[in-house]
């Protein structure tokens, strides 16, 4: 499987099966990861820890702490695609790790980036 990430008017295409999605909480300032999967329909979260709590971002009901950090499945289904903007307010963006490395995403307020998984050819699926 691929996973086209579409920023800034260009695609790119990274060929794996998963990442994880990780970001800093603009206000709270706590830690926030997801686990995905890319599948050919779309991509699906199989985990997401959060470092802490705070005002409106409690840990859902089932989360088990461990090692610091609260981690539980979030009961959405398969997205089509994860649609990413940058609010500038943390100094960072979103971090995608793969098996290929980590890179950073969306630093700039009003970034855009829309992350789903790519056709036959490399190339994002029709919208």
């Amino acid at each position: 499987m691929s996973l086209c990430i579409l920023a800034a008017g260009k695609t790119m295409t990274l060929t794996v099966a998963a990442f994880t999605l990780s970001w800093t909480h603009s206000v709270e300032k706590a830690h926030w990861q997801e686990d995905w999967k890319v599948v050919p329909s779309g991509l699906q979260i199989l985990e997401a820890r959060i470092k802490g709590s705070g005002a409106g971002m409690e840990p859902p009901e089932g989360s088990v702490l461990r090692d610091g950090w609260w981690v539980y499945t979030p009961n959405i289904g398969l997205q089509r695609r994860l649609v990413l903007a940058a609010s500038g307010a943390t100094g960072e963006g979103w971090t995608l790790c793969t098996v290929q490395g980590c890179r950073e995403l969306g630093r700039a307020a009003g970034d855009t980036i829309l992350l789903e998984p790519c056709g036959p050819e490399g190339s994002s699926q029709p919208r």
